[in-house]
């Protein structure tokens, strides 16, 4: 999403952060083959793992989850109902997947390299489909 925002000159309108639902990789960074497949695509990935917490649904307009396990686990931190709201699987945004009725954004840890691949694929599309909705509805220039 960083790419996606910077490369259409978005940067002052969009805030991203990126957080989990679980604290097992807290403070870690992305997984090694993350990494590698995001940079043979000119993206730098940094930072830390972090988990989510309810602070996050005052701080932001979406968060957005990548399945239906990670929806669940966060419409457990809201606050309240207002705040459920604002949870939205990453995929809606990319008319294929949602006409194809894929809207889980795939794991890849357990298989190999080719599947980080596409998963910056899908999450790409998805970003490009949320950064035309964001200008669709005028939330940003």
């Amino acid at each position: 999403m960083r790419a996606v925002v910077a490369r259409e000159g978005l940067h002052d309108h969009v805030t991203i952060d990126s957080a989990g639902t679980a604290g097992w990789h807290t403070g870690k960074g992305a997984d090694r083959r993350s990494v590698l497949a995001a940079a043979a695509r000119g993206i730098t990935i940094t930072g830390g793992a972090r988990q989510v917490t309810a602070a996050d649904f005052t701080a932001f307009d979406l968060l957005l989850a990548a399945d239906q396990q990670n929806v669940a686990d966060l419409r457990a931190i809201a606050p309240n109902g207002e705040a459920a709201g604002k949870i939205v699987l990453l995929r809606a945004f990319d008319p294929d997947a949602v006409a194809a009725g894929t809207l889980a954004v795939p794991d890849p840890y357990y298989g190999g390299a080719d599947g980080f691949d596409h998963v910056l694929d899908v999450v790409q599309a998805a970003c490009e489909g949320l950064v035309t909705q964001l200008r669709d509805t005028g939330a940003v220039p």
